[in-house]
């Protein structure tokens, strides 16, 4: 394969297949800086496809399927090495996965590639860091998906501890809240359940190992957007906030019947299982205050890329 040189302007895109949702995003290069052109997300929900021999249903590939091809529309002009596209823990989880990302890739018009939880890890840490000033304070960044919660201790651009572990928001809330029933019965158990699995982390993430955390990504930007659209500060999470969010989902006794400013339409049937891992990192972690990030998978993707830039 010709090996593309990349100068100022060269079109670069990455693709996320989460567990939740799909993300295209698309601009070009300009000196080591990414510039946004244009930006797709559906909401596909795969990780609500696996059945219970983890197989993917042929519906749930099919609706994936279909999302792939309307970003391969956009996609099909761009070289081969400036498209980076990657799958998370539900393809991670699926048995049946080559059935699905064969013709996925097919339909993209690029290959994409399953990552381990560690790399995604990494690739969140590095999208985080580069939001962020190059300062010497170390940092816990958590990343709640729809599968996976990975967790990273790093400072500056440099990643020391990382870990990923198989709990998510679509996974808790199909788990603790079926049919979307919000009860402090469910809350409890769910939370109980999330400490459970997260607990190894205490062991480079205890309070004194960082000074500051960040949150990245559908959980805590809804969470963030909820508590802001109410009259909370804007740009963090607090205790008292995840004390009055989950009253409110109390409250309403069900995903279906929630109203409230700031919670989009397609977040309302996860949110139950998103809140109560939020809560459990909170408790295990002695975590006080968490602070939103911008960046994430997609912008660590986009990095590497630009790396490859001489």
């Amino acid at each position: 394969m010709t090996k593309i040189n990349m100068q100022d302007g060269t079109r670069l895109a990455v693709v996320d297949l989460g567990s939740n949702s799909f993300r295209l995003e698309m601009g070009h290069s300009d000196g080591r800086q990414f510039r946004r052109a244009n930006y797709f997300k559906e909401t596909v929900r795969l990780g609500n496809g696996l059945d219970g021999q983890s197989r993917l249903t042929r519906q749930a590939m099919q609706k994936g399927w279909d999302c792939l091809s309307r970003f391969g529309e956009q996609l099909r002009t761009f070289h081969p090495q400036t498209v980076s596209a990657v799958a998370t823990q539900t393809l991670r989880e699926a048995s049946n996965r080559d059935d699905f990302l064969n013709q996925a890739s097919n339909l993209l018009g690029f290959r994409i590639q399953t990552i381990s939880g560690d790399e995604e890890a990494r690739l969140i840490y590095q999208g985080v860091a580069q939001t962020l000033p190059d300062t010497p304070e170390h940092r816990l960044v958590i990343d709640i998906g729809g599968r996976s919660t990975e967790l990273i201790v790093g400072t500056g651009m440099y990643q020391q501890h990382l870990a990923s572990y198989p709990v998510g928001s679509v996974m808790w809330s199909m788990c603790y809240f079926p049919e979307g029933h919000l009860s402090a019965e469910a809350f409890a158990a769910a939370e109980t359940a999330a400490r459970s699995v997260l607990a190894p982390a205490c062991t480079f993430c205890s309070p004194n190992q960082w000074d500051v955390a960040y949150g990245s990504a559908g959980t805590v930007n809804a969470v963030v957007d909820v508590l802001t659209a109410a009259g909370w500060p804007a740009g963090y999470v607090s205790h008292d906030g995840l004390n009055w969010l989950l009253e409110k989902l109390l409250a309403a006794h069900s995903a279906g019947q929630l109203s409230m400013a700031g919670l989009r339409e397609d977040r309302k049937a996860i949110i139950g299982g998103g809140l109560s891992i939020l809560r459990a990192l909170f408790s295990l972690l002695s975590i006080t205050r968490m602070e939103q990030s911008l960046g994430g998978l997609r912008h660590g993707l986009l990095m590497d890329l630009l790396r490859e830039k001489p």
